[in-house]
């Protein structure tokens, strides 16, 4: 037992979210080239794209799970446990919805409308953007533990959460005026693609949301 929680917590009791987040960022980051090939209909490359992806959301659940079971439940530290394991289950939605969407686009083998598609594929990069932002802004648990969340680190880290913040409502604006191209086209779409296609840019969406549901719990972090 001595090994595996040395294994899994190192010298440090939050090492193993940022390493969690880390696995959650690359799953997601998977979508930007996934929904490439599923606009170009090359569902050969799609599917290459979705066993990546299924493959890190399963490595995401199985630290989290870890995790869970492992963290201390007396940590010499200025946050409460459930705090961080509040955190650890948002980071693992982010996985959870980027395999989500994935599974339904493979298995429907849906057609992106051309006329959306540049569209669309900016408001998946942008949800990869929110993900990556609160990858960066998680990197720094390790910094904020060591300065028992206080001092010039809180600031930094409050500088990243501000620029997550403007992410996220880019990513809102841009699902909106996706919402919007769609809907001038719907009569051109068979009713159930349509119905699909709108729970795949909510799926997305959740994304973004998701990713800033990561800042929030970081924020109460840094109230403690």
């Amino acid at each position: 037992m001595g090994n595996m929680l040395a294994n899994i917590f190192g010298t440090s009791p939050v090492q193993p979210l940022v390493n969690h987040v880390h696995i959650a960022y690359k799953c997601v980051r998977e979508l930007d080239g996934f929904f490439g090939a599923a606009i170009k209909g090359d569902w050969d490359s799609a599917v290459e794209y979705r066993n990546r992806i299924t493959g890190f959301e399963h490595e995401a659940d199985d630290l989290k799970k870890e995790i869970r079971l492992h963290l201390p439940k007396s940590l010499f530290m200025p946050v409460p446990r459930e705090d961080l394991l509040e955190l650890l289950l948002v980071q693992d939605k982010m996985a959870n919805r980027a395999k989500d969407v994935s599974g339904i686009v493979l298995g429907r083998k849906m057609q992106i409308p051309p006329v959306i598609a540049a569209e669309f594929q900016e408001f998946v990069k942008r949800n990869v953007d929110a993900s990556k932002q609160a990858r960066k802004s998680v990197r720094e648990l390790d910094e904020l533990f060591t300065s028992g969340f206080r001092g010039a680190e809180v600031s930094l880290v409050e500088s990243l959460l501000e620029e997550l913040d403007a992410i996220e409502t880019d990513t809102d604006d841009r699902q909106a005026a996706l919402r919007a191209s769609l809907f001038e086209i719907e009569n051109e779409i068979a009713p159930v693609d349509v119905m699909f296609l709108y729970q795949v840019i909510e799926l997305i969406g959740e994304i973004a949301d998701m990713a800033e549901r990561v800042g929030r719990r970081l924020e109460l972090l840094l109230s403690h």
